[in-house]
């Protein structure tokens, strides 16, 4: 599939369905079996395995345009690409074999709950090594798809520090359960859930890999900008509502700020691309792009006036979603890097 057709398939398939699969599980369900269809739920799986193992540029783009159409849809599906990509990276052949053939299937989708990792201070879930796998305890504060995806991605501290990541059931189990679906300002049909773990078992074959202490701090120094392009889109889907105005109001100035932070989302985008930027560089480019998202969806706000304020509007639902961008992800670096940028001199 090219650009041109993936382009086409969102904007008929995608965005019509963009209001409501905010809030509704059901209408993302048919968003998510529509990517799934058109066979664009493990772009990044090796051709070994199906392929089509799409380009790290192309990838990014595709979350981008993703993202331009439904927030909700671009944060679900990221949870299972992301899972394709580290099921790639594992040394268990037999789950490898098992798993990554069937990834693009819509009874094969896996979910993430490893961002407890991040957190300061003492592990909230913890791992013990037993015969036959681990013993797993704890809370996991953040699991999205729960009644969409079949599985979880789930990581858990050793004693020593190191992490196990395995998959689970993304069901309620012996010694595993979930909290109901969280209340969110944005993207509310991604049924995002908490879970408690006692004592349940990871099985050996169910490991995907042991990660060495401080693994998911180095992991996200490597990947500042890459949750940078959800951003983007968002910061275009806010254009699209000011142009949107445009046609309703016919009022010139309407074009103009289009067009003027249309040509600054470019020159983000140019910086975004340049993985090799030194780390503050980078930092600084993940700052912007959140700004730009929430600038951008701003002024699709006010350009839409008072029908803004309705939860029927996109420019209201754009904006909420740019809250969920600006905190994506996020480590105390990006949130320095993002507060530094918020603070500028009045005038």
């Amino acid at each position: 599939m090219n650009f041109a057709e993936l382009t086409d398939l969102l904007d008929r398939e995608i965005a019509p369905l963009a209001q409501g699969m905010d809030h509704d599980p059901a209408l993302l369900a048919q968003g998510l079996d529509r990517l799934c269809d058109a066979g664009l739920m493990a772009l990044r799986r090796p051709v070994e395995f199906g392929g089509p193992a799409w380009s790290e540029p192309d990838f990014r783009v595709f979350q981008e345009e993703v993202a331009r159409r439904s927030g909700a849809l671009a944060f679900l599906q990221t949870q299972h690409q992301s899972s394709v990509a580290i099921l790639t990276k594992s040394s268990n052949e037999g789950l490898r074999a098992d798993r990554l053939p069937r990834m693009h299937r819509r009874d094969s989708l896996i979910g993430l709950g490893f961002s407890q990792l991040r957190r300061p201070g003492p592990p909230i879930t913890t791992a013990e090594e037993v015969p036959g796998g681990y013993r797993l305890k704890g809370h996991v504060p953040w699991i999205t798809g729960f009644g969409l995806f079949s599985e979880w991605l789930v990581a858990a501290q050793l004693p020593d520090g190191r992490a196990v990541f395995g998959l689970l059931p993304l069901e309620p189990g012996p010694g595993m359960t979930f909290s109901e679906p969280m209340q969110l300002c944005a993207m509310q049909a991604a049924q995002t859930v908490t879970a408690d773990l006692e004592d349940v078992l990871l099985p050996a074959e169910r490991v995907v890999f042991v990660k060495r202490p401080g693994w998911i701090r180095d992991n996200d120094m490597l990947n500042i900008t890459l949750q940078g392009w959800f951003a983007l889109g968002c910061a275009r889907a806010g254009l699209d509502q000011i142009l949107a105005a445009h046609r309703r109001r016919g009022s010139e100035f309407l074009v103009a700020t289009e067009q003027a932070l249309e040509a600054e989302r470019q020159e983000c985008r140019k910086a975004m691309a340049r993985a090799d930027d030194p780390t503050e560089i980078r930092l600084q480019t993940r700052a912007w792009g959140i700004d730009l998202a929430v600038r951008c969806a701003h002024a699709g706000v006010v350009a839409n006036s008072g029908f803004s304020n309705s939860m029927a509007s996109p420019a209201q639902r754009i904006f909420r979603e740019s809250l969920v961008f600006s905190v994506s992800a996020q480590t105390s670096e990006i949130m320095e890097a993002t507060l530094r940028r918020s603070v500028r001199p009045g005038g």
